[in-house]
């Protein structure tokens, strides 16, 4: 393998995690449907699990414990922060020559949520592949 195909293989690695990660962020950051929930009332919930545990038999037990694990855990999701800005401003760099290479058309980007704005600033215009 010579030196160029190995620097092409590093590159493509690398634009793959950008695109990857910025992709995440945005489905990790999208919207959603009724009322939005806040760490406070996860909060609530999560006690008012643990007043429960005591007062119901083995089996509503085990489905609680499984209950408050899942709290805690979108907990920690919601108080992680994600740079979307400095995803996007990555995914600007490499869109177009990624998308050029894979054979990304412009409504598959938008499809997967990114934002028209963002693929103009990235150089994928409508008439991509």
């Amino acid at each position: 393998m010579s030196a160029g195909h190995k620097e092409a293989l590093k590159v493509g690695r690398e634009q793959g995690r950008i695109v990857r990660e910025y992709l995440e962020a945005l489905d990790a950051h999208r919207p959603k449907r009724g009322r939005k929930r806040t760490p406070e009332s996860i909060q609530k919930q999560l006690e008012a699990i643990d007043a429960k545990l005591d007062s119901v038999d083995a089996l509503s037990r085990l489905q609680l414990r499984q209950e408050r694990h899942n709290l805690q855990q979108e907990l920690e999701a919601k108080s992680e922060t994600v740079d979307l800005a400095g995803l996007e401003e990555a995914f600007v760099k490499v869109g177009a020559e990624y998308g050029g290479r894979k054979g990304i058309a412009y409504a598959v980007w938008r499809e997967a949520g990114v934002d028209a704005a963002v693929l103009k600033r990235a150089g994928i215009g409508r008439g991509a592949s």
